[in-house]
């Protein structure tokens, strides 16, 4: 049962501006999401409204203690107002890279299954189908996404519009130079009358041999990538390890030093030299350690991305692989070469 009290859906609508709706619902269909999800919004407002409560009731409110009545409600508003708009663009940015990502994942499928697609189309013209037809006919389960964009060109075809108008639609509404290329070339044999068959043919020939320079050129960089995830996950944790590990020798030592001349000042050479103790946390470096680790597991693997695909997107996969073992492997460092050193006094 819903509970209408708390209003998700108006909240959503509220917050959403009516010019931009229908910008918002194109990109969505990208992602293969049919509606605004209105209600999430609602939800989302919420959400960033008990958040910016807790900040507030916990470290904004006893600052303003001491001030009178109205420059609290005035510091407060201005606080409050501050706090949600940052977390509400903060969210915002999130979703709007997960659709990001969710629109270059369909993408990527509908590309790997167009040259099957297109085979099967092929094969329905020279079957003696017309073009809407032969295109009709190919739509089946097994291609999912294309599938179902392809029916929706078949829908706007049997409701009257032109077959061309209808597909370059479809070419439009995706960032893919692929499938835009083909539906071009399609359009323009189609309205020339020429032999689309053979064309598509050609088409489905031409992508299958890009995709095969493109599994060539991934394989010829697999020494770069090796060599990039040995940099991240083995030298660079074992460097930060190290390091650590020398801090503390010199802390020690330094502790040392300031024990046996209790903090006294000596002379050497002219020069006056004193000794104290040190107020470093080796703690500190190990945080400092794990923040680098982690920005260079990031950039690391939009790297190989971008050498491997050509783009950052295709490397999101490599992120978690590199900072689960990045970050696995200086905790083993640590403790490896804190065994090693254990037997070094100084």
């Amino acid at each position: 049962m819903e509970i209408k009290i708390i209003f998700l859906e108006e909240f959503g609508k509220a917050f959403v501006p009516k010019a931009a709706i229908p910008y918002l619902r194109t990109y969505l269909l990208k992602a293969g999401i049919p509606n605004v999800p209105y209600k999430f919004f609602g939800a989302l407002f919420y959400l960033t409204a008990l958040i910016t409560g807790a900040i507030y009731i916990l470290y904004i409110y006893p600052l303003f203690l001491n001030y009178s009545n109205l420059a609290v409600l005035g510091a407060s508003a201005a606080s409050w107002f501050a706090i949600q708009i940052s977390f509400a663009a903060l969210f915002i940015m999130l979703i709007y890279f997960y659709v990001d990502l969710k629109i270059y994942i369909r993408t990527k499928k509908m590309e790997d299954l167009l040259p099957d697609f297109l085979q099967v189309v092929s094969s329905n013209l020279k079957g003696g189908m017309t073009f809407e037809s032969a295109i009709l006919g190919a739509i089946k389960p097994r291609f999912s996404i294309l599938a179902n964009e392809m029916a929706e060109v078949a829908k706007k075809v049997m409701t009257g519009h032109d077959i061309g108008v209808a597909l370059s639609e479809l070419g439009k509404k995706y960032n893919s130079p692929m499938l835009r290329r083909t539906i071009d070339l399609m359009v323009t044999e189609l309205e020339s009358g020429g032999q689309i068959a053979g064309m598509i043919d050609n088409i489905v020939k031409s992508i299958k041999k890009t995709r095969e320079l493109k599994e060539e050129i991934s394989t010829s960089v697999i020494a770069y990538i090796i060599f990039i995830a040995a940099i991240v996950i083995v030298i660079a944790p074992l460097l930060f390890a190290l390091s650590y590990h020398l801090l503390n020798i010199i802390l020690s030592f330094v502790g040392r030093l300031a024990g046996v001349g209790s903090g006294a000042a000596s002379i050497v050479g002219g020069l006056t030299i004193s000794v104290g103790k040190s107020t470093t946390n080796p703690e500190h470096f190990k945080y400092f350690s794990l923040a680098s680790l982690a920005v260079i597991a990031l950039f690391s693997s939009m790297i190989v991305s971008i050498v491997e695909k050509g783009n950052i997107k295709g490397g999101l996969k490599y992120i978690p692989l590199f900072l689960i073992g990045s970050t696995g492997m200086y905790f083993i460092m640590v403790k490896v070469l804190g065994f090693i050193f254990s037997g070094i006094s100084i």
